[in-house]
């Protein structure tokens, strides 16, 4: 019983610790998502045969707004396959927040966001080019003038958070994900205590290639709570660099149940699907593969 209230004890002062932290992140992006989501919104869709790399760059903005738009945009055929991708490479999610409430993982927040923004927009231009190649000029016009049926403000549909103004949105966004956080490492407390650290090592497949592989599958689930686990497992050295990149890279938030509910080809959207996954699972092992050799 000692030992369980010690755990408690810890989780609470670990999560409190990051709560002023997480509370900045999210103040800078409720700014960001009410003052300049419309602007954002005009440079993903004007953005043209560049449309990856504005794509990759957009998508980097945490939480999982700009992987709905594109979704909606891409449904429409204002972007390109190119930039949806890219979009969704780069999402984090909540990974970023998280992140940034641990002071000490400065260092870590920016390797993330680097290397994602550099798959993100080589993927996604690679898929542009070689799908211009099978399509004729007409068909590339027609299909960049066609305009989207949805709006940004749709973004934050589902909690409403529009309505509530930057600091009712700041504190709701993160007390829901305290709390979260707090549920997480409470229990991977427990599951480290109960099952040990090299039980754990073996299912998440530690210091495997094929790591990557669990941590992709990991990351499609279209919740926040993806990313979450994801970062804490990294932060707890359960997870290696490469799976990290890997699951976030697949986490494109609540983007793919966009793309699924918004764009009628679903035969289509599992293309995507299967694409996304391949193109995160295989830049983590290339990422772990560079690290064994380094």
């Amino acid at each position: 019983m000692s030992e369980i209230l010690d755990i408690i004890i810890e989780t609470l002062i670990d999560s409190a610790k990051m709560l002023p932290f997480l509370f900045v992140s999210y103040l800078i992006i409720e700014i960001i998502e009410h003052k300049s989501s419309d602007k954002l919104k005009k440079i993903l869709s004007k953005s043209g045969k560049y449309g990856p790399v504005a794509g990759a760059a957009l998508g980097l903005v945490p939480q999982c707004g700009f992987s709905v738009t594109a979704s909606n945009l891409y449904s429409g055929r204002v972007i390109t396959l190119g930039t949806l991708i890219a979009v969704f490479l780069s999402t984090s999610d909540e990974a970023i927040p998280v992140l940034l409430s641990h002071p000490n993982s400065t260092l870590e927040l920016i390797k993330v966001l680097a290397v994602k923004f550099i798959i993100a927009f080589v993927f996604g231009m690679i898929i542009d080019l070689v799908i211009n190649k099978f399509k004729t000029k007409e068909e590339i016009e027609n299909s960049q003038v066609e305009e989207a049926h949805e709006h940004m403000h749709e973004v934050c549909s589902h909690c409403h958070c529009e309505d509530k103004g930057v600091v009712r949105s700041t504190i709701k966004h993160t007390l829901n994900v305290f709390l979260f956080i707090l549920i997480v490492s409470f229990v991977l407390h427990i599951v480290i205590h109960v099952i040990g650290e090299d039980n754990l090592s073996k299912v998440l497949m530690q210091g495997s290639i094929f790591q990557p592989f669990v941590a992709g599958l990991i990351g499609l689930i279209p919740n926040c709570a993806s990313s979450v686990i994801l970062t804490e497992l990294y932060l707890a050295g359960s997870i290696s660099f490469g799976a990290i990149i890997a699951g976030l890279a697949t986490g494109a938030g609540i983007g793919l149940a966009v793309l699924f509910k918004s764009n009628h080809n679903q035969k289509e959207n599992f293309k995507i699907l299967g694409l996304l996954y391949a193109l995160g699972v295989f830049s983590g092992i290339i990422i772990q593969i560079i690290e064994s050799v380094i």
